[in-house]
């Protein structure tokens, strides 16, 4: 059995000639430290084994860095295998501002898979991440220190055997079998979303100006583009979902060299992270690892 993966469209894709959403996002502003946790303010359901919903098994382990150069984290993670979610979100914005975005994004998607009492669906997580672009807008309007902040959001939730995915901004899901590493989601960003289908070679868009433009992102438009795929893993796969520090540093056979290796989940987040850190690790760093059985 190999992992199978299924893309939903929704749209057809329109290539974007500018940022979405004001102002433009550019290079992440500074981030702010955090240890991402399941809020305290909304109750547990006290379960600490690995997620068991439908056929599906998951082992699940996190880490995140602030990295090399930032003193602050604004990328915000969560593992909730009671539940069966893991969110990945990097938050932007400057001062404190990036930091409050990712983990209020995370923890509205928590909340809301939580109530919904294992009934989770593919509506559902996307009216998730609605909700989480509702509530960073509300929050950076109703305070001048938090305007213009926003966060990418990455969320695999259990269903049925498989593993519904929704993202927005370029935190990434991969999978990894038969020492393959293979992109679950796409970018939304100028170079993927735009700078490609204009031809600009891979060269020039390393260099580009708009290389570090998302096109989406929560909390900076009303109209926002979730994008939605079905995993459905294989025994014995893992499935990465990591910031931009992570896969935007760390070369692609750095990745595979972590996954491949034994150990632990953590021990290969810890791995991830520091591949990152060992080649200059500009910005922080956050992995979390699944694997089916």
């Amino acid at each position: 059995m190999i992992t199978r993966i299924t893309a939903y469209q929704d749209f057809d894709p329109v290539a974007l000639t500018d940022p979405v959403g004001p102002p433009p996002l550019g290079e992440r502003g500074e981030p702010a430290t955090r240890h991402p946790e399941i809020p305290a303010e909304i109750p547990s359901t006290g379960a600490d084994e690995p997620g068991i919903i439908g056929k599906l098994m998951i082992e699940a382990a996190g880490v995140s860095d602030p990295g090399c150069v930032r003193t602050n984290n604004e990328d915000y993670y969560l593992v909730a295998p009671s539940i069966g979610l893991y969110v990945v979100a990097d938050g932007m914005g400057g001062a404190q501002a990036g930091e409050h975005a990712s983990k209020l994004a995370a923890d509205t998607v928590w909340e809301m898979i939580y109530q919904s009492n294992g009934s989770v669906d593919r509506d559902l997580l996307i009216q998730s991440f609605e909700e989480a672009n509702r509530r960073v807008m509300e929050a950076s309007l109703a305070d001048p220190a938090m305007e213009g902040m926003g966060t990418t959001l990455v969320a695999a939730a259990e269903k049925d055997g498989e593993l519904l995915i929704a993202s927005v901004g370029d935190s990434r899901a991969y999978v990894f079998e038969k020492s393959s590493l293979i992109p679950i989601t796409e970018d939304q960003t100028w170079v993927n979303e735009v700078g490609r289908r204009l031809g600009l070679g891979e060269e020039n868009l390393k260099s580009h100006p708009m290389r570090h433009v998302l096109t989406m992102a929560i909390g900076v438009s009303e109209n926002l583009r979730v994008l939605t795929y079905r995993v459905q893993p294989a025994p014995g796969a893992q499935i990465l979902i990591c910031s931009d520090g992570l896969h935007g540093v760390a070369q692609e056979g750095d990745i595979v060299h972590a996954l491949a290796a034994e150990g632990t989940l953590e021990e290969k987040c810890k791995r991830l992270i520091e591949a990152a850190r060992e080649r200059g690790g500009p910005d922080n760093i956050t992995a979390v690892l699944l694997k089916a059985s």
